[in-house]
């Protein structure tokens, strides 16, 4: 009798231990209710890491060509890739006369500078609800300085969300746009003071889906979020581009300003899947 129950007292012990071995495993696995949780790196941190790496992920200028809605046109020239995984884009002054910009509001040309775009193209959906942008600047905030981080709608605008975008003062508007077409407009804007941006800030959205329609997007600066925006996000492809733009929106650059640089590293998007 006393192997026996010995025995059974074992047995029983180790019934129990697999139990909460089961538990424990159980509970460290994600479930289908905790959301995304399978991380896709659509671009990693190092595509600045050398200029064959760069020219592999990114191509020049806006998706749409050279111009845009300020007073700068796009040239390669401007786009350096420096040690360390430092992409920089200058824009320089010229006098020479070169026409107006081909977009709205068809500003006079006075900068020669630079503008990059991801090739692959960013879609919240069903089966990658989730993303992360995300991506470190050093950007000049004189008046007439115009450098954003943003997407964009890649068959359509709207859509747009402004990660990042400075425009001529000390001050980062992070923006979301939404509406059927650029006639009919809604804005949605958070505006944040960015002590010394010419250093190096982190800038990055979360944006996730909420409905078969929508999704949200929290905005953040130095990973500290300020403010969340709703936006019918869908399904709609996004360029990512990286552009350092002059006068437009940022006010019209003193005849003095010869040149402004913005700096970018750490640039990475990521995708999860349920």
């Amino acid at each position: 009798m006393r192997y026996k129950k010995i025995y059974f007292i074992s047995l029983m012990s180790l019934l129990f231990c697999t139990k909460q071995a089961v538990i424990a495993q159980q509970n460290a696995m994600p479930s289908a209710a905790s959301g995304p949780q399978k991380p896709i790196i659509l671009l990693d941190s190092g595509s600045f890491n050398s200029p064959d790496k760069f020219k592999s992920r990114w191509n020049m200028f806006y998706p749409w060509g050279t111009d845009h809605n300020g007073a700068a046109r796009m040239y390669k020239k401007q786009v350096s890739i420096l040690s360390g995984g430092v992409l920089q884009i200058k824009a320089n002054r010229h006098e020479t006369w070169e026409g107006n910009s081909t977009a709205d509001p068809k500003l006079r040309i006075f900068y020669h500078s630079g503008a990059v775009h991801l090739k692959d193209k960013i879609i919240v959906s069903e089966a990658k609800p989730r993303w992360i942008i995300s991506g470190d600047f050093q950007v000049p905030s004189n008046k007439g300085t115009w450098p954003a981080f943003w997407i964009t709608g890649s068959e359509s605008w709207p859509p747009e969300s402004d990660i990042m975008e400075f425009k001529g003062t000390d001050t980062t508007w992070q923006n979301t746009a939404t509406g059927p077409d650029w006639k009919h407009l809604s804005w949605q804007n958070k505006l944040s003071a960015v002590p010394k941006p010419q250093d190096w800030h982190n800038y990055k959205i979360v944006m996730e889906k909420t409905s078969s329609t929508d999704v949200s997007i929290a905005y953040y600066v130095d990973n500290v979020k300020t403010d969340t925006h709703t936006a019918n996000f869908v399904g709609k492809p996004f360029w990512l581009i990286i552009n350092m733009q002059m006068g437009g929106d940022s006010g019209t650059a003193p005849r003095s300003l010869k040149t402004a640089v913005m700096k970018g590293r750490n640039v990475y998007v990521t995708a999860y899947s349920n």
